[in-house]
């Protein structure tokens, strides 16, 4: 079950919780909807890496458990804050740490999804206990194209 709490008139944000699964078509429809087509299928994907991370890794797709996305807009940056109900992890490992100034290498321990996030989005920022992800995106000034297309 998906629970929506729509951006009130006016107002530049919003959140969306739902049960540990995969499905997540729906959510991630909400979640871009206010997102530029140029950056649409981008920000998708890192999305959908950060949410079946919390699904999956935080909450071993637990039922009961619920991942909660809090999104909001300031200006030209876009914020999604994810977060899960598991016993998280540890923020500081060195994959964390140097994961956007290395190549993925599956046997230097940067996981796949670390990876992507970190060239997708501008901010990557974790809580200390690992159970809580920032995403943010700045989609109007920057410069490069996105990476896919």
């Amino acid at each position: 079950m998906i629970a929506i709490t729509p951006r009130p008139n006016g107002r530049r944000w919003g959140t969306v919780s739902f049960a540990s699964t995969l499905h997540l078509g729906p959510v991630l429809d909400v979640l871009l909807a206010e997102i530029p087509n140029r950056w649409q299928a981008e920000l998708r994907l890192g999305l959908q890496e950060a949410l079946v991370n919390a699904a999956k890794h935080g909450n071993n797709l637990d039922p009961r458990k619920t991942v909660l996305v809090e999104f909001y807009r300031v200006d030209n940056a876009h914020w999604w804050i994810i977060a899960d109900q598991g016993v998280g992890f540890d923020p500081s490992s060195p994959c964390t740490n140097n994961c956007n100034t290395q190549l993925f290498n599956e046997q230097e321990g940067c996981g796949r999804g670390l990876y992507i996030l970190e060239q997708i989005f501008d901010q990557v920022q974790w809580n200390a206990q690992g159970t809580e992800l920032r995403l943010c995106k700045q989609v109007r000034t920057r410069s490069r194209f996105p990476l896919v297309s």
